[in-house]
Order: structure tokens, then C-alpha cells, then sequence
């Protein structure tokens, strides 16, 4: 049977501040994702989605199982696409291209994704993904949803949950939202634009 595994980060626990804290990231990885991966362990065994894989198990189970591999996976995708905090942080190349095209413009984007992670009432996730055809969208997910059950390949993510900024900015989501775009590994995003998850 396998064994899910809580993901290493990437980077230090206090890389990312004060974008997120060490604090935070103690609770959001060390915890919350600790307790999903726990979870998820603890449900598979038995059920019909043994031995898929985590993405194959988000887009077919259902309950707990579901749940817990979604979150998995939201919060994988979500810890991999950060970086130390940078000022003059902005997509380049392909990417950039893309979201010019599909959005106007790179700052047309980053407020159209800002403003749906404003308005997801309740607990979940804004998404940057591609279609089959390449075109970049926006989608709300609410809790532990994925655009992979629509079908499309997600680039980028933020977390609306509130465990993902209560620490650090209180009932501030829309300082949560705009601090984010700093700490954006936007090499990741293209790499994962160019067919990987990482």
C-alpha cells in the first residue's frame, strides 16, 4: 500500500516573511497539511482508489477520501509555487506572453485573480489553470476542489482558507491576496505551464 508523505518545502520555514511567517507555515505545512496527508493514509486502504494516483484519486473519489487527497494536492501545488519575497516580482517569457493574451495584460490578471480570491465566499481556492487548448483561466474552488475535475491543468493557486493568513493579517484577505504575488515563483509556473506539476 502506498504511503503518502508530507511534502518537503522548498525553501526555510522563514524564507517567505514577512509574506507568511515562519508561524504560519508551522501551522499550514507542519499541521494542516500534516493532518491531511495523515488522513489520507488512513482512508485509502480498502477503498477503490487504492493505488491510484493523487491526481487520479482527486478526480474520482468521493467523502473523506476526496477531501483529504484534495487538499493534498491543493497544498503540494500551493507550497511548491513560492519563493523569497521580491519587489519587482513579475512573470517573464511564455508566461507572460500568455497572460497577455488571454487577460490584456499581466497587472489586468493579477487583479482579476486578486478579486476572485476576494469574493470565494467561505473556505477554498482561486486558481490560474490552462485548457485543453492552452488558454489560461480563472476558476474559484470551493474547499477542497481542484480544476483538475473540470478538466484543466492548474498553474497557480492561492489559499483562501482562513488557516492560510489568519496569523499573520487577521480578517485581512485583501492584504493576504496582494502581499502573495511577491513571494510567487513565476520559473515554477512556467515549468508547470510546460506540462510539469512542479
Amino acid at each position: 500500500m502506498k504511503q503518502y508523505q508530507l511534502m518537503p518545502l522548498p525553501y526555510a520555514a522563514e524564507a517567505l516573511e514577512p509574506v507568511i511567517s515562519r508561524a504560519t507555515i508551522g501551522f499550514h505545512h507542519g499541521k494542516h497539511l500534516a493532518a491531511y496527508v495523515s488522513n489520507l493514509n488512513a482512508l485509502l486502504p480498502g477503498t477503490a482508489w487504492e493505488g491510484l494516483t493523487l491526481e487520479e484519486t482527486v478526480c474520482q473519489a468521493t467523502g473523506g477520501v476526496l477531501n483529504n487527497a484534495g487538499q493534498v494536492l491543493n497544498h503540494e501545488l500551493y507550497f511548491g509555487q513560492f519563493a523569497p519575497p521580491r519587489a519587482d516580482n513579475m512573470p517573464a517569457g511564455t508566461l507572460a506572453e500568455a497572460l497577455v493574451r488571454d487577460f490584456g495584460s499581466v497587472e489586468a490578471f493579477m487583479a482579476e485573480f486578486r478579486q476572485q480570491g476576494l469574493t470565494l465566499f467561505g473556505s477554498g481556492w482561486v486558481w490560474l489553470s490552462a485548457d485543453s487548448t492552452g488558454k489560461l483561466v480563472i476558476t474559484q474552488e470551493a474547499a477542497a476542489a481542484n480544476p483538475i475535475q473540470r478538466g484543466l491543468h492548474p498553474l497557480l493557486t492561492f489559499d483562501v482558507w482562513e488557516h492560510a493568513y489568519y496569523l499573520d493579517y487577521q480578517n485581512r484577505r485583501a492584504d493576504h491576496l496582494a502581499a502573495l504575488w511577491q513571494i510567487v515563483d513565476w520559473e515554477a509556473v512556467g515549468r508547470r505551464m510546460a506540462g510539469g506539476r512542479q
